[in-house]
């Protein structure tokens, strides 16, 4: 590289600690006879003789080794005859020691014309430092793979080394002189004075500075990483600064791609937490079109096959024939008209078999168009008008996947990219494939569970009284809520025992499903007919006990009152349910508090009885635990709030009482509710 200058080169300026402070040079003058004229005091430190020694003292005598005087006298003669010599030569030092001494020399002549030789001299082994130095020094500049530059304070460039000659596509000659926009005029240029300045200013480096630009030698943009430091002299004189270049374009790209791996990485493990997380259909199809939105595409849908959604069942797609989806979830990262062009959800869809989501549930297989022309629009739209519309969103880039669990095909999972300018690849496939996998598996899950709660409950309500029998003297009303998760065992029941008399019985089988809803079927059944034998309440329980635990690990809770209106009264037996709230003519309200009593499937603990007086306008509530019962919270503050709401109940009619208790306590229940209401008539 060129040597830096200083914009005041032309003043006289005296800046010591340069090059030839650092070798030391001393100078010699002999006369023509070989006797020391002149002395100077770095020829005094190098040799150690001061000048009253040395002056007018023959040279060779003083300073050279009598086996190397020979020698010296014809070096002497041959400069003083006008031929300059350079090199080394031994001379003696004061202390006795031979000192290698690196000379140049050359004749002088005074106004007279006489000879007089001149000794330039330094140690030989200080310029061999400097030597080895500069030639490290010009090996690293020249060799090493970062591009390095000197500039001057005006910022111009004073020199650069083969590497940034290579990074630049620009050779030195034609930078030397001229400033970084003038020669690179897509680099970042005013970021990059914008440094210099500052560097130049504070004296303070910057390292790792980021550019992205394009030099001569190359069509499409790289990334850079720059350093900058201050020169300076021994006295702190700026005289411009340096900038180290490196190339950092793969490893932006490395970067970029761990980025994108952890990215990824991230949407799986959120896909895991927020995908599943009920066994309702629409919802798992909702979330999985929430997870994909922004991070994979810019807009998703969720297609079904009908079948999956209508019967539970899954019914593969022929060759040729269309298929029918059903729409459970459609997401958009941003405001877009395209969410219009998809299939509104919840409605049925008819696709033919040349149709790009037919084709992806028939072969089980994903379906990428990296790019979407016209033609492919019209395969991936469900209409004219949608393609226009996704069109003029901007789809430029299409991807369908099957989602596929147990070795079935449920529907498809439709991303599609407008904003986002880079198209669908590989990656984005096996990606979006990992999270369509682990949704299928959630929604199947939701299938087969909704296959499940829709047997259990069409088996309960078929085990429920359709409307409860109205008897004499006694309005009566009655509610069931299945719990929106998972269907139970709880059942209620109104049996004419004879003239006056009415028994009820509400219970709760512990348990979920379609084996829950059957083992109350049983013990419904058994109830009846064992009301029919006209038994006392705590006799009925102990029979229906013996039952239970005839039925393996059934367990139920179960309450069972006689009301005899004849005699005005009502007998209770409880096997661990919760206790019934009584409400007097008066508008007081109690809970009614039933002796002994564990649930039935237990054994070996009697049940025991109360006897209630019915007075006219009394009303009776017998219920389960999922209509008092909060997570969270004491069960007393579920039955307080009951027992208030009956208390204050201002209509009339017990179906509207019935319908403001499930509307307070629980208007969406997480747990079945079976409500019994019975007031006796003024």
């Amino acid at each position: 590289m060129h040597g830096y200058a200083t914009t005041d080169s032309n003043r006289v300026t005296a800046a010591p600690g340069g090059l030839l402070d650092l070798l030391r040079v001393a100078a010699v003058v002999l006369d023509g006879r070989g006797h020391i004229a002149l002395w100077s005091p770095e020829i005094e430190e190098l040799l150690g003789y001061s000048a009253e020694e040395a002056l007018r003292q023959r040279a060779d005598t003083l300073l050279v080794a009598p086996e190397n005087r020979s020698q010296a006298r014809e070096l002497f003669t041959q400069v003083r005859s006008g031929a300059p010599w350079a090199g080394v030569f031994p001379l003696r030092h004061r202390d006795g020691t031979e000192r290698a001494v690196e000379f140049r020399t050359m004749r002088l002549l005074d106004s007279e014309g006489q000879p007089h030789l001149l000794g330039l001299a330094t140690d030989a082994r200080t310029v061999r430092g400097v030597e080895r130095d500069l030639a490290l020094s010009h090996s690293l500049v020249d060799q090493t793979p970062v591009g390095i530059a000197v500039f001057d304070n005006d910022l111009r460039w004073v020199g650069v080394n083969p590497a940034l000659e290579r990074m630049n596509g620009v050779p030195e000659s034609a930078v030397v002189g001229r400033r970084v926009g003038e020669v690179l005029p897509d680099l970042d240029v005013q970021a990059i004075e914008a440094r210099m300045r500052h560097v130049l200013a504070t004296g303070k480096p910057l390292l790792d500075q980021q550019t992205i630009g394009r030099t001569a030698a190359d069509v499409q943009d790289r990334a850079y990483s720059e350093s900058y430091h201050r020169i300076e002299d021994t006295n702190g004189r700026v005289l411009g600064l340096a900038m180290a270049v490196l190339d950092v374009t793969e490893r932006q790209q490395a970067a970029a791609e761990v980025a994108q791996a952890r990215q990824r990485l991230s949407v799986i493990a959120d896909a895991g937490v927020r995908i599943g997380t009920t066994l309702d259909l629409r919802h798992t199809a909702r979330e999985l079109a929430d997870v994909t939105v922004p991070h994979v595409a810019d807009l998703a849908a969720v297609d079904v096959l009908e079948s999956v959604v209508a019967h539970g069942t899954i019914t593969p797609v022929m060759s040729n024939a269309p298929a029918e989806f059903r729409a459970l979830a459609v997401a958009a990262g941003y405001p877009t008209d395209a969410i219009h062009a998809a299939d509104p959800v919840g409605e049925l869809a008819t696709y033919g078999s040349s149709r790009i989501i037919t084709q992806c549930v028939r072969d089980a297989r994903p379906v990428l168009v990296e790019r979407v022309d016209g033609r492919t629009m019209r395969r991936i739209a469900r209409d004219g008008r949608a393609a226009q519309t996704l069109h003029e969103a901007g789809v430029h880039s299409y991807l369908a996947l099957p989602l596929v669990a147990r070795g079935k095909v449920l529907g498809t999972l439709s991303l599609y990219r407008t904003v986002n300018e880079r198209p669908f690849d590989e990656q984005d496939r096996v990606l979006a494939s990992e999270l369509a996998a682990r949704a299928a598996i959630c929604i199947d899950n939701a299938r087969l569970y909704g296959r499940e709660r829709a047997t259990a409950l069409t088996l309960q309500r078929s085990l429920l009284p359709s409307a409860p029998a109205q008897q004499e003297g006694l309005d009566i009303a009655a509610r069931y809520r299945p719990a929106l998760s998972e269907v139970g065992g709880d059942w209620y029941d109104v049996l004419p025992l004879g003239p006056g008399r009415t028994g009820l019985v509400v219970g709760d089988v512990m348990g979920k499903g379609v084996q829950a809803a059957a083992i109350m079927g049983q013990l419904s059944t058994a109830t009846r007919a064992l009301a029919r034998l006209d038994l006392p309440p705590a006799e009925l329980l102990r029979h229906l006990d013996d039952i239970a635990g005839s039925l393996g690990d059934a367990i139920a809770t179960c309450v069972y009152a006689v009301c005899d209106l004849r005699r005005g009264t009502c007998a209770l037996s409880s096997a661990g349910h919760l206790p019934p709230v009584l409400t007097t003519g008066d508008g007081t309200a109690r809970l009614v508090d039933i002796p002994g009593g564990v649930p039935l499937g237990v054994g070996g603990v009697d049940f025991g009885t109360v006897e209630l007086e019915l007075s006219p306008g009394s009303m009776l509530a017998l219920y389960t635990d999922g209509l008092v019962e909060n997570r969270g919270e004491p069960i007393d503050t579920g039955l307080t709030t009951l027992t208030r709401l009956l208390q204050s109940a201002s209509s009339p009619g017990l179906e509207q009482t019935s319908d403001v208790v499930l509307s307070a306590l629980r208007p969406a229940p997480d747990d079945d509710v079976a409500l019994l209401l019975v007031r006796t008539r003024v």
